[in-house]
């Protein structure tokens, strides 16, 4: 019975692990209209766990990395964002237009209306330790393990971006917005967990700060790396805020709005970009393993990636939302990036043709595709497991006929 469970939990791995550094399609969700899907989290904790937000505003999550979707919340007004507390197990948060936030303690199963945020609509969250932060359209809004909020600041300030730079006491904010009539774009800087803010103008391009992601610690000193995503560009800063670099135009990024940036678990110097391309065709998304010296694409299936979450694995999976707006077409997928040249989907034309494999001539191809494959040894367990079996079987019937 031992060797028939591991044979059956070996195959069930090999069938479950998705392919390596190949762009895989996903069902789409349920009652998606024909708009972009903004709002998608996996859990740090469990790469199949997913939450996303459809078109109908409602709330849904998957157990199987989006092989199937149940609907756990019904929402009547938009949810603009979902993001997992990576301090607090199973704490995940969704921010609404014009309705406040949601909160769920148990990985996105139930949820609730958190008060302090009646009224606003919510873009945002950004966590610390001890304190949750929100930017909506009047401001930012701190609250603690209670999940109360309370205006922390910059009243009347639309706040797109927020990002926690230190997550120990007293906790150091980042928040970015939209720049005043003929004013620099700018950012605002809290040391001490949104009691007092200060400005920074660093010149950088664009009229709306999009994404504001800070990183791990490096391995010297205390200053996380921070990525700003604007309307024009992608910038990086290592003095929280104070002065910034530019990574998008040359050689190394096109000049787009960058809507997305995640890290790679521990690693300071390694993330991912994403745009939508702003309506045009210089979308797409790019990994660093160098802090944003070099880029390279993973030549996503649409290039106008809309949405990304990143799972807490040292070869992570990546969920992606893209969208044609020619034809309004959503499409979700799911990539496990392990540094591979990026594959298209199987048995499609793609637009990742560029870095795919070329067959070998005549019938070798499937011989070699199949020793290639990464879930091989998977597989040889799970047969070999099966043959112990079998065998065994056989010489217990033998033993019985005599």
């Amino acid at each position: 019975m031992a060797l028939w469970a591991i044979g059956i939990a070996a195959t069930q791995a090999a069938a479950d692990a998705p392919p390596d550094s190949t762009w895989i399609a996903l069902k789409s969700l349920p009652h998606q209209g024909p708009t972009a899907v903004f709002a998608l989290a996996v859990d740090p904790s469990n790469n199949q766990r997913l939450v996303a937000a459809n078109s109908d505003g409602s709330l849904l999550r998957s157990p199987n990395g989006g092989a199937s979707w149940s609907i756990v919340h019904t929402g009547k007004v938009a949810i603009t964002t979902i993001a997992f507390d990576p301090y607090s197990p199973g704490l995940v948060m969704a921010g609404t237009r014009g309705a406040g936030a949601l909160a769920s303690r148990d990985g996105g199963a139930t949820w609730s209306v958190v008060s302090g945020l009646e009224g606003r609509t919510v873009r945002v969250f950004a966590f610390a330790l001890s304190l949750v932060a929100a930017g909506t359209d009047q401001g930012v809004y701190t609250g603690g393990d209670n999940l109360s909020f309370a205006l922390a600041g910059l009243t009347n300030r639309n706040i797109n971006a927020l990002a926690v730079e230190a997550i120990h006491a007293p906790v150091r904010l980042i928040a970015g917005g939209d720049a005043t009539s003929g004013g620099a774009l700018p950012l605002f800087q809290s040391a001490d967990g949104g009691a007092a803010w200060t400005l920074l103008s660093p010149p950088i391009s664009g009229a709306t700060v999009v994404r504001l992601t800070a990183g791990p610690l490096p391995p010297t000193g205390n200053v996380r790396p921070l990525i700003v995503g604007t309307n024009t560009g992608l910038f990086a800063s290592t003095d929280n805020g104070a002065s910034l670099s530019t990574l998008s135009g040359g050689a190394l990024l096109p000049t787009t709005d960058y809507t997305q940036v995640a890290f790679i678990a521990d690693h300071f110097d390694r993330f991912y970009a994403a745009s939508d391309g702003g309506g045009s065709k210089s979308g797409g998304m790019w990994r660093t393993d160098d802090g944003g010296q070099t880029f390279r694409s993973l030549q996503p299936p649409e290039p106008s990636v809309t949405a990304l979450a990143v799972s807490g694995d040292e070869r992570p999976v990546l969920y992606v939302a893209t969208f044609q707006p020619s034809t309004h077409a959503v499409s979700l997928w799911t990539y496990h990036d392990t540094g591979g040249e990026p594959q298209g989907p199987p048995g499609t034309q793609s637009p990742v043709a560029t870095g795919a494999r070329h067959a070998a001539s005549g019938g070798d191809s499937s011989l070699a595709a199949f020793l290639a494959n990464p879930q091989l040894p998977y597989i040889a367990l799970g047969l070999g497991a099966l043959a112990v079996l079998l065998t065994a079987a056989v010489a217990h019937l033998r033993g019985r006929a005599r």
